[in-house]
């Protein structure tokens, strides 16, 4: 079929042009003299994107799912103590984890389209007056059902608890694409990837750690070879790796970084939170709602699309897909065709939001949903051209 082959899933995103020209070069000595040049400034980029000044960055060749089980392998031991909640695909598959390493696994179960439950968290870290809890989890976007949480109120709740339990965040889908601040939010493992807001493929599992995280380190009884901080810490001090790095992902992840600190982080933050609302407005214009069932949940990178009763979800993203060359993101575990999700994160401007939205919007038609034409696109259209592009606020009246 000609013409583009349109990605709007949440993630893998788009890859910009630099980012891929930057990894098409032949395969370098990663014990040269000089593959340092590439990757000490590399380590203090990515500490200023997710504003860690405190602890370090490890990047492992892994996805995601590697840098959780490289924060859950360093810094606790078997049997502890640690609280968690699900509401969602990937915050089950971290408790899931956390029970398969023997950690005793304190769950709140919560509502799928809500978020971690701050007041109870709250509620059970005032009640560990024995400091029995050594960690707390939360999933700060959960991709499944387009979820955004309070991270700061997650720390406030330890703060006012006065509780020394390490703040472990899942942010493989809001790191460098929405607010997020490792020091002034009081996180000590924010765990990332390469293949959402870093704009490159998978491959990399990104671990900043505080260094509280790396004190607790020290008492650490997991056993590790492949994801050890030790042996990281011994090589990458002097720039290299204590096995094969993926070096071309490094080489872009090295542009990816320079593109976020060129526009600037609060920028960045600001442009997802302007094209995720004209996704929203044209959600509303359909007459659908969100899985979020709050605005105070919804997500600036993933917008998790509820079809009516009677519509299946799978029967969208597949016309999309295979008559409009466009790929939609599914509905996963629970909500498997009841959502279908466009992802709006990472190297993404309005014509592609709007692009996204009139590709959902034609495969809704055709399926039989009772939406007019050119309603959610151009709810979309009227967003993107009354507001400006560094905000997102509406343009002052000439």
């Amino acid at each position: 079929m000609p013409g583009y082959n349109h990605l709007f899933i949440p993630g893998p995103t788009n890859i910009p042009e630099e980012v891929r020209m930057a990894m098409n070069v032949s395969m370098q000595d990663m014990r040269a003299p000089d593959f340092p040049e590439l990757t000490k400034p590399l380590f203090e980029k990515l500490a200023k994107l997710f504003r860690n000044s405190t602890g370090r960055v490890f990047l492992y060749p892994s996805s995601g799912t590697g840098a959780w089980e490289a924060a859950i392998q360093n810094t606790l031991s078997p049997g502890d103590k640690v609280l968690m909640s699900r509401f969602g695909q990937f915050s089950h598959l971290w408790v899931d984890m956390a029970q398969r390493f023997g950690l005793d696994v304190d769950v709140i179960d919560c509502e799928w389209g809500t978020g971690v439950p701050v007041e109870k968290y709250a509620e059970k870290l005032k009640a560990d007056s024995a400091h029995e809890i050594k960690a707390v989890f939360a999933t700060h976007n959960e991709t499944a059902t387009g979820v955004s949480s309070d991270i700061k109120g997650v720390r406030r709740a330890l703060d006012d608890a006065n509780h020394p339990a390490l703040l472990m965040v899942d942010g493989v889908s809001s790191i460098g694409s929405i607010e997020f601040d490792q020091d002034a939010w009081g996180v000590d493992c924010a765990v990332s990837g390469s293949q959402k807001g870093f704009m490159l493929p998978a491959g990399l599992g990104i671990l900043s750690v505080s260094k509280w995280a790396l004190d607790a380190h020290k008492r650490a009884e997991y056993s590790r070879t492949f994801f050890s901080f030790e042996d990281m810490i011994a090589t990458n001090d002097q720039g290299f790796f204590p096995y094969t790095p993926a070096t071309q992902l490094l080489r872009g992840l090295d542009v990816a970084c320079d593109m976020l600190i060129d526009e600037g982080l609060e920028n960045v933050w600001a442009r997802h939170n302007r094209l995720a609302t004209g996704v929203r407005k044209a959600v509303d214009a359909w007459g659908l709602s969100l899985c979020a069932k709050e605005p105070k949940w919804h997500s600036d990178t993933v917008s998790a699309i509820m079809v009516p009763e009677d519509k299946d979800a799978r029967d969208v993203i597949s016309t999309a897909y295979s008559k409009y060359n466009t790929s939609l993101g599914t509905g996963l575990s629970k909500v498997m065709g009841k959502v279908f999700r466009i992802g709006h994160l990472g190297w993404l401007n309005e014509g592609m939001v709007t692009t996204a939205v009139s590709v959902a919007e034609m495969s809704m038609i055709e399926n039989g949903f009772d939406i007019k034409a050119g309603s959610g696109v151009g709810a979309a259209i009227e967003h993107f051209t009354s507001t400006t592009a560094q905000s997102g606020k509406a343009i002052a009246a000439e």
